[in-house]
């Protein structure tokens, strides 16, 4: 087995020469290019088994990039960028109990090749390495602090221990720092203990004689944390020495010079200088730099402070999800007075920033708030951008309306009065603007609308404000105002009482004495559905394919409506008018065609409440879907569809697709704005925004309000893009965009904030930030998959790599991506695609649904073309199960796999239980109730059976109609009595073609129940509501503990022999792998009679066979059972059947085992040690590979032993036999074999995850030993290096 993929903590970080980020990520270790745009370069797997910690190159003397020159092993040479020359680093790799030495090579041609090569074999030591130095006068020579208080010299080139060396205190070390000079006896040690203390020592003697196994004492001791202590830091230039803690702190001690010439151990009575807390949870690391340190946490920030200026926070650096900052590198300041600060999360994820030197009160993605100085007159109530957000920043024009009825105007720095209204606009006031086009010269004009409290409505021009009109709409207040922009036409809409909505159709115009004209024809205004708080909160227009506008519209009552002109037409009435009209037809009919203006457009469709009570907040289309958002915390991406003929006249109708949560509390959402990597390059360009039908979503932010920050969040990266401290959402803003609907990396907030204008940044200043992506949200290296755990994995399938041309050249092979799905703690279901051959992880989508942590995934899945399409259902904690449809494709603009996420259905225990009828007469669900597994049972078109074990100790079957949009409880049984842990099952056929299901249950009670649900199955399919559940027909004894993985296959038996064998492979809690075989025999006629189970269920440790069963019935006996006792050092996680009679475990000993299973027991097959802690979930599958390169013979030659999991076969191009005994007659070998024939080999792949995730390869038999042998010989040569006594 190998590793074709892997993510996993980040915990080794080396910024070098300003030019190359090197990241351990396992025992992986990475090289970044940094310049001109930092990317990935090369990557290697270096210290086995074990984790990079550490990563210490053999000279700090690096070469700046501006220089002419390069240092190989401190001889200089002139750097020619030319194809001859090649320049090498080398690099000390340590984590764990093992150190190894890596060469970087560096080769020019026409760009920067980047090459890792291992020099010499893996160092394994007796005691955990803390921190490894070179020595400077040997660059051949090691200093190693390891964890028992002791310091080594090795020698890198023979790996020889020279010299040993202890401390008199004999503790344990949680950190450590080696500070060293020319040789042994100038290093000085700086450890932290586990009594909480820094302790500092010299391993080398005073009279410089090198004694190994010398005993020093302890020369300074520093007190003062109350946790153990993470990482220490020294910057030599000021005698600092810096320590991060458990106890959330991070200390600065003066302690003076240290190491050098001679060893020296500092002042002799060093003081903390300063006690810094900033971080809301542990500090794994800390960096001091001149004039400013760097730390970061648990809590996933990094922050800057200033030591000079008091020790405060400067700048907070977030990037990372849940699970916090593993590894922190800081880089020296260049010319520019500018570092690098590359930070590693344990979401997997690696983040890079540019930090300059100076700063002042800058958060990570805060804005500096800027008074632009309202002078009056009256107080400023709604704010909003000149000419609407169509303008450009470059203009920094803002409009206010006061408390007095007067709008001003904001523009190059300066206020000043466009209109003073009437004392009917004092108090109670709302405005929007608008940039309109003048029909009849090539100009453009900024319109104003403002509404009052009695209903009348002003417009005007601000350049000619006497040029205005004064409407009235619906006596009333007037509640929003809205300026929409149609395909050829300009729209006002007032929203008044009674939940009527007035629009005009408006149009400038010149004469010619330069004065604008207005026009505006009244249009039938919108009534909105009857509730209690009954007003339009948004609104667009756009054409429909019937060359007739829509208008899809939010309300304040949280509906989402439809309108369409001139469809749903009724005369303009009140509510009271309505119940009191009597029969007037003719009346009617004479003021229709009097009045146009008294008419009302109804909804053609609405969904009503869809974002609860709050109300929507906003409604935005983007290439044919549209995304609205509310106060609920959800947007939901929803579509226009037309409802099928045989249901309807195939009216017009409103569809939700799916739902996208922001983060935790944020549930003020604003609008959602779509990524500027989502836009064509060129503008309008077509681009296929189509996947098998469905039209594709797109990238898209989130802007609204958590607490009282304004929020910009990415919902997929899980990471806040901007921030700003307004105080909350009850304030009239408006966010001010390069483009309109677009976010391309910056944007800036305008406010109302006690009485004051503010914004986010300087007018001035807006575009000139948008791109400085490393000195705001950084740039992402590598993404982060989950912050935190990983529960469960689900495998959908592959799609092919399609070239733009979408022809894939013949003879060049094919490149595939994986599709999978993962949940885990942080609530939350990521699509990624992996490439097997690079290694490169794509996320694709991240699902939000769930409110709890996602324990359990399965999916059906059926290729349509091109595209993969897989119906996916999730369930977890609070007993919430949810079900959406995925459709995968090559996306041929971007060259990149693109998933389109549609919410089918939702179900929760807790919802249901408020359903039912005389519920007070139950007792409700506990709210802590989590499913636990979930197994389909049934398929069939649009329609799922699915069975589901819960931690209440109930099994549950639900049927899952696509076509409904619904999920139904049809049975439950409480048969277990305890929390049932997993399910399986199993579907078999007799030689009559009859079907018969198998369903087996596991509880914490080490025992495993066996159902048979054909009957259960054909009555569900055919009743509605509920079903009498059935009881099991055996249980089986199988574990000492929790059972916590099965796996389920069927062989069958000969002809002569009526039924078949069923085996069921169990791993649990006990690290046990047990084998129970099932025997069946099936009814002589074919037919179903019942599944009530057998007379007895039997306990007993050798399970008897039921009695006095007919030939006629369903027969299920015991064969036997078969254990290995210790097949895992800890609880088996995970259980799954690669391929018949071949299994596959893991456990959180972090193996993965492969097993082999015949009628004479188990055998174990192979193992390696993964990456993964924690492992929880297992994956597997194999593939069938085509190999067309011309192979005379095949041997048949395996890795660790695993001789049937890859198959191989050659299958000629047109024709193939099956009958063994005439075979295709062998022509000419060298012709034949060469030209005509093809290697089909089965390829097996397992994807393990836990804290983070790995995909291993199995070994196929067609691969070259000799090569593969020769390839990983030098990998996995290792010396052990032994400690003298």
């Amino acid at each position: 087995m190998e590793t074709a993929a892997l993510v996993a903590p980040i915990t080794g970080l080396e910024l070098f020469q300003h030019r190359f980020l090197l990241a351990g990520e396992g025992p992986v270790l990475s090289v970044y290019i940094l310049q001109p745009r930092p990317n990935v370069g090369a990557s290697l797997s270096v210290l086995q088994h074990y984790r990079i910690h550490g990563i210490r190159p053999r000279s700090r003397d690096g070469v700046s990039t501006r220089s002419s020159t390069v240092i190989i092993h401190g001889q200089q040479e002139n750097e020619k960028h030319s194809t001859s020359d090649r320049t090498f680093y080398d690099f000390a790799i340590f984590g764990g109990r093992a150190v190894r030495l890596v060469r970087l090579h560096l080769g020019f041609k026409d760009v920067e090749i980047l090459h890792l090569e291992v020099l010499g074999p893996l160092l394994e030591l007796q005691d955990w390495a803390l921190d490894v130095r070179w020595l400077s006068a040997d660059e051949s020579l090691l200093c190693v602090a390891v964890a028992h208080n002791g310091a080594l010299l090795l020698d890198s080139t023979t790996g020889s221990e020279l010299v040993q060396c202890s401390c008199l205190e004999g503790c344990l070390l949680y950190s450590a720092l080696l500070l060293v000079h020319q040789s042994w006896t100038d290093a000085v040690l700086v450890g932290g203990t586990v009594f909480n203390q820094l302790i500092i020592w010299k391993p080398g003697r005073e009279d410089g004689m090198i004694n190994s196994g010398h005993k020093a004492p302890v020369e300074r001791r520093l007190l003062g944390h109350s946790g153990v202590i993470f990482s220490i830091s020294y910057l030599q230039e000021k005698g600092y020495l810096a320590s991060a803690s458990d106890d959330r702190s991070v200390r600065v001690w003066g302690v003076g010079a240290l190491g050098g010439p001679g060893g020296k151990c500092g002042d002799s009575n060093p003081t903390c200088l300063r006690v810094l807390y900033g971080h809301q949870a542990r500090v794994f690391s800390v960096h001091l730099s001149t004039g400013y340190m760097f730390s970061a946490g648990e809590d996933g920030a990094c922050l800057v402070w200033d030591l000079e200026g008091g020790g405060k926070v400067i700048r907070t650096l977030k990037g990372h999800r849940a699970g916090g900052v593993r590894s922190l590198a800081v880089s020296g300041g260049t010319g520019d007075d500018e570092r690098w600060v590359a930070t590693g999360g344990a979401d997997g994820g690696v983040r890079l920033w540019m930090v300059e030197d100076g700063e002042e009160n800058k958060e990570s993605l805060e804005e500096k708030l800027t008074d632009l100085k309202f002078p009056g007159p009256g107080l400023p109530k709604v704010v909003c951008i000149a000419g609407g957000e169509e303008e450009n920043m470059r203009r920094s024009q803002f409009s206010v309306c006061t408390d007095r009825g007067t709008v001003c105007q904001y523009s190059d720095g300066s206020w000043e009065t466009v209109w003073e209204g009437p004392p009917e606009f004092y108090s109670y006031c709302v405005m929007d603007t608008v940039t309109a086009f003048v029909k009849n010269v090539a100009s453009t004009v900024t319109l104003c609308a403002v509404g009052n409290i009695s209903g009348s409505i002003q417009v005007f021009p601000t350049s000619h404000p006497l040029s205005g009109v004064r409407l009235t709409g619906r006596p009333g207040k007037i509640h929003s105002i809205f300026w929409k922009k149609g395909t050829d036409n300009l729209y006002l809409l007032a929203s008044g009482a009674e939940g009527f909505v007035c629009r005009w159709c408006v149009e400038v115009k010149m004469k010619e004495n330069s004065l604008l004209i207005l026009s505006l024809v009244p249009l039938p205004s919108f009534l909105l559905p009857v509730c209690s708080k009954r007003w339009l909160t948004a609104a667009i227009c756009l054409q429909h394919h019937s060359n007739k506008e829509l208008w899809v519209c939010g309300d304040r009552r949280g509906s989402l409506l439809l309108f369409q002109e001139g469809e749903n037409v009724e005369l303009n009435r009140t509510d009271h008018e309505k119940v009191n009209e009597g029969l007037q037809t003719g009346v009617k009919t004479r003021t229709m065609e009097k009045k146009k203006h008294d008419l009302t457009l109804q909804p053609l469709s609405c969904l009503f409440g869809v974002h609860g009570k709050h109300g929507v907040t906003s409604v935005s289309e983007y290439r044919g879907l549209f995304y609205s958002t509310g106060k609920d915390g959800c947007v939901r991406i929803f579509r226009v569809s037309r409802t099928q003929p045989e249901e309807s006249n195939g009216d017009l109708h409103l569809e939700v697709l799916r739902v996208q949560r922001a983060c935790r509390g944020m549930e003020w959402l604003e609008r959602v704005l779509i990524l500027e990597s989502e836009i064509p390059e060129e503008l309008g360009e077509e681009c296929e925004n189509v996947i098998q039908g469905e039209l594709r979503e797109a990238r898209f932010v989130i802007a609204g309000f958590h607490a009282f920050h304004f929020v910009v969040w990415d919902p997929v990266r899980q990471e806040r893009l901007m921030v700003v401290s307004c105080g909350g959402g009850h304030r009239s803003w408006n966010l001010w965009l390069s483009h309109t609907g677009i976010w391309s990396g910056r944007g800036a907030l305008v406010f109302i904030k006690q009485g004051a204008i503010m914004t986010s940044q300087p007018p001035g200043e807006m575009l000139g930030c948008a791109g400085e992506a490393g000195k705001t949200g950084g740039w992402s290296l590598r993404e982060g998959i989950h912050g935190r755990g990983i529960w469960c994995v689900c495998r959908l399938g592959r799609i092919e790599e399609i070239g733009i041309d979408s022809q894939t050249h013949k003879g060049d092979s094919k490149m595939y991506w994986e599709i999978v799905v993962t949940g885990g703690e942080d609530t939350s279901l990521a699509v990624l695609a992996i490439n097997p051959v690079s290694g490169i992880i794509k996320v694709l989508s991240v699902i939000t649904d769930h409110i709890s942590g996602v324990r359990t995934v399965t999916a059906t899945t059926q290729p349509q073309g091109e595209a993969l399409s897989a119906l996916l259902l999730s369930a977890g904690g609070r007993a919430q199960i949810q079900c959406n449809r995925l459709l995968v494709v090559w996306d041929r603009r971007r060259m990149t796999p693109s998933c389109q996420v549609i919410q089918v259905a939702s179900h929760r225990l807790d919802i249901q239980w408020e359903k039912k009828r005389n519920r007070h007469k139950t007792v409700k669900m506990d709210p802590e109730s989590r499913y636990m597994s979930i197994e389909v049972l049934e398929e069939k078109t649009g329609w799922v059976l699915v069975v589901l074990s819960c931690s209440d100790g109930a099994l549950r079957l639900f049927s899952v109609s696509e076509a409904e949009n619904q999920i139904d409880l049809l049975w439950e049984t409480f048969f277990h009595q305890r929390c049932v842990l997993c399910v399986a099952t199993c579907s078999l056929q007799d030689g009559k073609g009859n079907r018969y299901r198998l369903l087996f249950s596991a509880a914490t009670d080490g025992k495993i129940a066996v159902w048979h649900l054909t009957q259960s199955l054909l009555v569900s399919a055919n009743s509605s509501g509920a079903t009498t559940p059935p009881i099991p027909c055996l249980v089986i004894p199988a574990h000492q503990s929790g059972v916590n993985s099965l796996a389920v296959w069927v062989r069958e038996l000969g002809q002569e022999e009526d039924g078949c064998l069923v085996t069921v492979a169990s791993g649990g809690d006990d690290g046990q792998l047990t084998v129970s075989t099932l025997r069946v025999q099936y009814p002589e006629d074919g037919k179903v009679r019942g599944d009530r189970g057998f007379p007895q269920v039997c306990y007993n440790q050798t399970l008897l066979e039921a009695h006095d069963q007919s030939a006629n019935q369903f027969q299920l006996h015991f064969h036997f059972q078969s254990s290995m006792s210790l097949a895992h050092a800890s609880s088996l996680t995970a259980l799954k059947l690669l391929s018949p009679g071949l299994l596959v475990s893991t456990s959180s000993d972090q193996r993965v085992c492969l097993w082999r299973v015949s009628d004479t027991g188990i055998g174990h097959s192979g193992a390696l040690c993964s990456h993964v802690a924690d492992a929880a979930g297992l994956a597997v599958w194999e593939e069938e590979e085509v190999d067309e390169k011309m192979r005379f013979e095949t041997e048949q030659v395996w890795e660790e032993k695993v001789d049937l999991v890859c198959k191989t076969s050659y299958v000629k191009d047109e024709e193939a036999t099956d009958d063994p005994g005439n075979p295709v007659q062998n022509r000419d070998t060298n012709t034949d074999c060469c030209e005509c024939r093809k290697k089909i080999t089965k390829v097996g792949w397992v994807l393990v995850c836990g804290q983070g995730f790995q995909l291993l390869q199995l070994r196929n038999a067609g691969m070259d030993v000799e090569m593969w042998k020769k390839k990983t010989e030098k990998e996995n040569e290792r010396v052990k290096v032994t400690f003298q006594k």
